[in-house]
């Protein structure tokens, strides 16, 4: 475990990095877009790439698909307020798995009492619904939620925040993440940074030049490469 002795700091992303729930957020605005007689007819790939660009990308994408249902913020809001109540309705008939190598380094950095923290965009609501169902998340003792800062990622406002908390200057500290904007926001606040997501993905190339690393997985074996 050399390579982790390295750092001194751990802070991580949540949704798709530690927990397999993009596929629920998928299902969570499938099923928003149903209830006003709208389909979604892309694949999940394309939900990444909209949803992992930039803050409310998502939504920007959804709009340019259905302008009749995006008429003004004040609906948007209100849309966004529903495709929550429906995430939450999701989270709790969902057997949640945690993501490929997630289990082994969590245990790791317990074990050897690493500082570790998760930034995350999910309200802490949504985080103690997971948290629940698998255990092994209880381990990280800092979280950053929603509600701790004003402005989502791509700002690296959650992630200085967790920094401020979490480690001393002089602390070498690495952070992962699973999309553009949150890299971006690793970046930002002066944070090694290294993208997780498969090879294929189509904001490689650009994390890449923005200097961060890439590894398809959180296996401590292929970290270690």
């Amino acid at each position: 475990m050399s390579w982790i002795r390295n750092y001194q700091g751990f802070l991580f992303d949540f949704d798709g990095l530690l927990v397999d729930t993009e596929r629920v957020h998928f299902a969570a605005y499938k099923e928003l877009c149903r209830r006003y007689g709208c389909e979604i007819n892309w694949d999940f790939q394309k939900f990444c790439y909209e949803a992992h660009r930039k803050a409310m990308g998502i939504w920007d994408a959804l709009a340019r698909e259905f302008p009749a249902i995006f008429e003004n913020e004040m609906q948007r809001r209100a849309l966004y307020d529903e495709k929550k109540r429906i995430y939450v309705e999701l989270l709790k008939e969902t057997r949640l798995e945690l993501m490929e190598g997630v289990p082994s380094l969590l245990k790791c950095l317990a074990e050897k009492g690493i500082q570790r923290a998760v930034v995350t965009n999910s309200p802490r609501e949504h985080i103690e619904i997971i948290k629940e169902a698998l255990p092994l998340l209880k381990t990280i003792p800092l979280w950053i939620t929603r509600e701790d800062y004003s402005h989502p990622k791509p700002s690296p406002e959650g992630y200085l925040i967790a920094m401020a908390k979490l480690a001393k200057t002089a602390d070498r500290i690495i952070g992962f993440e699973d999309t553009l904007k949150g890299v971006k926001a690793l970046l930002a606040a002066g944070v090694e940074s290294i993208l997780i997501c498969p090879a294929q993905s189509e904001h490689v190339k650009e994390c890449l030049e923005l200097g961060a690393k890439h590894f398809e997985s959180l296996s401590i074996d292929l970290l270690l490469t």
